[in-house]
């Protein structure tokens, strides 16, 4: 028996492969195991659920005998006659005594308004579900299919009905009372079934299934019954309508799917018209066929594919006892199966039921009915909520409703098969309630945890803990309980959401445990916001561990971090082991802290610790770092550093070290010469025959010249830049500093003993002294190298110095004589002064006179702000000077005139400066002298 035959426990579903064929292929057993664990791993297509509610109590006193489906309501029929209308939950609505014995058939109208029923007792029964209106009609022979007009209340109540009297007949109501019954068709047989589906009426009787149109009141098609199966009285015919124009056949083993159509087009899927009626505007196309291995109890559509309610018969219960009326063994029968089929019998799904008692039962025990709907399965397979198709399984004793599983059921079982990546990518899509990507996400990272994929679970947790607090605490404390929090510490969120204060604490004290977390414990430490925890906890899991194996220069730094997050900032100065301790102190200013850690700092970068020590001079004395830098019993060139130290003191402030001045000298001697001269000629702190002693032991020349200048010893200061240096310029400039005559003949003295110092001397000694004295002084005999050479050079420079001084005393005495006429012809010009009147309207009023433009561009405006030379009167008429009524003008020899009484003054001159006109050049400004310019008249007339 395949897996598809197996009963399985309650609503589950069961999975199986393909019954399609009668005669199925024998296999090897291990083969067989291989194919049913695959398709064990296929995903099932439906789910199922008992109904409950009302059902359980009414099927305890009774039995199911039929079903029908509308869009709002159930309605059941018994075996006792009873109609119950019953919601989607099973919950009793209504209960319609309508009937003494079995209900073959009910049927609801396109509006759930009415529904009709009929009976083996020869009725059949119309009620209205929301009023008292009944109607029964009496047939007196058992009654087995009714269908209810899709227009029922508005066509007239028609509705067609059969059963075993062999006609199908069609009951009208009348305009004036009662209705008028039509028989449509008699003599064929029982009629088994019948569905009625827009103007089209199907039913099947023995001869087979026929199709009427109700509109033109013509017959259509008739598809003849199966071959070889048994007898409708033991395997009953099913119809179902899939749409307005496609009728799904199932009778025994045989399904066919008949289209109607309008023209002669080609058939669906490509399959050719096979059978029409002739003479009719409408035919029928078979566009599906086939044979199944199963019986069918109840056939419904399911989208493009068919639902197939299937009965097993036992391998020894063959036809021939079926058909022969002989009763099977009783209480061997299989649970039946649901069989998700296409049109071309393409097994998808094939589900075991557990009925309850399937094994007393036969075919015709079951039905299946379908809630009309009208959606469409999405991509994946999988039906939106609540427009899942619903079928009804109806035994005698148990009802099962069917439905397409959802999006939480894939998701459901994609979690069972372990498939975790696809059920989130599914959630995340849309698909199922919002709360379920909690619940994804926890089972998510319980099987990873399970699976020990530790990094992975916690590289996902941001995504499947979103902003949940709750849950990444639980999590957090998951991690830490398995010892393997590290891994998650650095997807911990630090904002939306934010944790409680302990869940941090636990993860930072995590990290210190083990050397190859303290790294990503300084990175953590820097990175999180202090406020969100405490730095004590962490603080006192570090501290045991200072002096062991486990402290780290890392784990060090990050102790620091957590001292400085505590405020404990000198605590942290003590650890830190990089050039970051500089911006450290800085940054909190921590000089207090570090005075008797300069060595340390030095040792750490000497250039930078300088730096600081010489800005906060005043915080840590000079006297403090010389004394630490050379008592400090740690490795390292403690001289070099004072070095480094003094210097820069020295160079901010000379009289800051004074008292180090002689241990200067002699580091600056070992470690930086070239600073000696500079240091020896500003400073005045050191003692001049200590400095001698230290550079005659280290042969400084140049420095034992200056030191024995400074010490008054000029003629051994001499001797040495002459007999060791053999420099005669630096010599020379020497001599020429000290401002002594005598040194001048030590300098010839010395000089004369070597003939080539002579030589350089008569060079480097033109503008001090005179070189035909040198020459004069030079013993008979002397070779001079170059003599002749040197002795030209001398002449030709002393006659270049003396034409330089020539042409520059020639320059200043004609500057002095430009300079001097400038001044005479400046002192000449008269001063301008207007009066408060003439300057408040100067801009309005235009006179357009030419001796007006000419004093303008002649004469400065000025302000009298002293005394003139007359006593503040006009040198001509010697009245005062009221300038702010009358313009006056004053000239640099400070004689001042009323305008009116120059300008009298000067027509008197004007012969007289017409001949000084031509006399005269122009002045610097550019503006020619004569009748124009305005002079005083009592320096003209002098001068004249």
């Amino acid at each position: 028996m395949s897996a598809a035959r197996r009963a399985h426990p309650p609503l589950q579903n069961g999975a199986g492969g393909d019954d399609g064929d009668d005669e199925r292929d024998e296999e090897e057993e291990d083969g067989d195991e291989e194919l049913e664990d695959e398709a064990e791993e296929e995903e099932p297509r439906l789910k199922y659920q008992r109904l409950g509610g009302s059902v359980p109590a009414i099927l305890s006193t009774d039995a199911a005998a039929s079903i029908a489906v509308a869009d709002r309501m159930v309605a059941l029929g018994t075996h006792n006659g009873t109609l119950h209308i019953l919601d989607f939950q099973g919950n009793q609505v209504k209960e319609i005594a309508a009937h003494t014995a079995t209900i073959n058939d009910i049927s609801f109208d396109a509006d759930g308004e009415y529904i009709g029923s009929c009976s083996d007792d020869g009725t059949v029964a119309i009620s209205s579900l929301f009023t008292d209106e009944k109607l029964k009609f009496e047939y007196h022979r058992p009654m087995k299919a009714i269908a209810l007009d899709p227009n029922y209340s508005r066509n007239y109540r028609r509705f067609a009905t059969g059963g075993l009297a062999g006609q199908v007949l069609v009951l009208t109501k009348k305009t004036w009372g009662g209705y008028h019954k039509k028989v449509l068709r008699d003599g064929e047989g029982p009629i088994h079934s019948m569905k009625w589906r827009a103007d089209l009426l199907a039913w099947a009787n023995n001869a087979g299934v026929k199709v009427h149109d109700m509109k033109t009141d013509k017959g259509i098609a008739f598809i003849e019954r199966p071959k070889g199966i048994p007898r409708p009285e033991f395997l009953l015919p099913h119809l179902v309508w899939q749409d307005d124009t496609v009728l799904v056949i199932g009778w025994g083993t045989s399904v066919k799917i008949a289209a109607i159509r309008t023209d002669l087009s080609q058939g669906l899927n490509g399959i050719q018209r096979t059978i029409a009626a002739v003479g009719s505007e409408k035919y029928v196309d078979i566009v599906g066929s086939f044979q199944t291995g199963y019986h069918i109890s109840g056939i419904a559509p399911f989208g493009d594919l068919l639902v197939v309610l299937a009965y097993i018969p036992d391998e020894d219960e063959n036809e021939k006892k079926i058909s022969t009326s002989v009763t099977p063994r009783q209480g061997t029968a299989q649970c039946p199966e649901i069989h998700l089929v296409s049109w071309k019998n393409d097994e998808v799904t094939t589900d075991a039921l557990p009925i309850h008692g399937y094994e007393h039962y036969k075919a015709k025990d079951y039905a299946l009915a379908h809630a009309p709907f009208s959606g469409s399965s999405n991509a994946g397979g999988q039906w939106a909520a609540g427009d899942e198709p619903l079928y009804y399984i109806v035994s005698p004793k148990d009802i099962v409703v069917t439905k397409p599983r959802d999006a939480e059921d894939h998701i459901a079982w994609l979690l069972q098969h372990d498939c975790h990546e696809k059920a989130l990518a599914a959630v995340e899509a849309g698909q199922g309630r919002t709360e379920l990507l909690d619940e994804v996400g926890s089972r998510y990272l319980d099987h990873l945890i399970i699976e020990r994929k530790y990094a992975e679970a916690a590289q996902r947790c941001p995504k499947l803990l979103r902003g949940s607090p709750s849950a990444w605490e639980r999590w957090v404390f998951h991690f830490a309980h398995l010892r393997q929090l590290p891994v998650l510490v650095p997807y911990i969120p630090t904002e939306n959401p934010q944790l409680s204060d302990t869940a941090y604490e636990v993860a930072l004290v995590a990290l210190t445990t083990n050397p190859s977390f303290h790294e990503l414990l300084l990175t953590t430490v820097k990175n999180w916001p202090p406020t969100l925890y405490s730095a004590s906890p962490v603080i006192s899991a570090i501290e045991p561990q200072l002096n062991s194996s486990l402290m780290t220069d890392t784990l060090k730094e990050a102790l620091a971090e957590l001292y400085v997050i505590n405020s404990q900032h000198e605590k942290a100065l003590s650890l830190y082991a990089e050039p970051e301790v500089f911006e450290f102190i800085e940054k909190y200013n921590l000089h207090d802290a570090i005075h008797d850690k300069v060595v340390n700092l030095m040792l750490l970068d000497s250039k930078r610790t300088v730096h600081l020590l010489i800005q906060h001079r005043d915080i840590i004395p000079p006297y403090e770092v010389v004394e630490q830098l050379l008592h400090s019993n740690k490795t390292g060139d403690k001289r070099y550093f004072l070095h480094l130290y003094l210097h820069a003191l020295f160079e901010i402030d000379i009289h800051a070290g004074k008292d180090f001045h002689d241990m200067q000298v002699e580091l600056y001697a070992d470690y930086e010469p070239r600073m000696l001269l500079p240091f020896l000629r500003t400073s005045q702190h050191y003692r001049l025959d200590k400095a001698y002693e230290i550079f005659a032991q280290r042969e400084l020349v140049r420095e034992q010249v200056f030191v024995l200048g400074r010490m008054g010893n000029a003629k051994e200061a001499l001797s040495t830049i002459i007999n060791k240096l053999e420099d005669i310029e630096e010599a020379v400039e020497f001599v020429t500093d000290q401002h002594d005559d005598e040194l001048w003949e030590e300098l010839i003295r010395q000089c004369l003993q070597k003939p080539e110092m002579v030589g350089m001397l008569l060079e480097h000694t033109v503008g001090n002294l005179d070189p035909l004295y040198i020459v004069s002084l030079v013993p008979d005999g002397l070779e001079i190298p170059r003599l002749r050479d040197r002795l030209v050079k001398i002449v030709t420079d002393y006659r270049t110095e003396t034409s330089l001084r020539n042409g520059c005393n020639d320059i200043l005495k004609a500057d002095c004589v430009n300079l001097l006429v400038k001044y005479y012809h400046e002192a000449r010009r008269g001063v301008y002064m207007a009066s408060m009147d003439e300057e408040v309207h100067g801009n309005r009023v235009d006179d357009g006179s030419s001796r007006a433009s000419e004093r303008s561009s002649s004469v400065r405006a000025l302000d009298i702000k002293s005394r003139t030379r007359c006593g503040a009167r006009c040198c001509l008429c010697f009245d005062p000077l009221p300038i702010q009524d009358i313009s006056v003008i004053v000239f640099y020899c400070c004689h001042a005139y009323h305008l009116s009484c120059l300008e009298g003054g000067l027509d008197l001159m004007r012969s007289n400066s017409n001949q000084d006109s031509d006399n005269e050049s122009d002045d610097e400004d550019g503006s020619p002298s004569g009748g124009s310019r305005m002079r005083c008249v009592l320096c003209t007339t002098a001068a004249a």
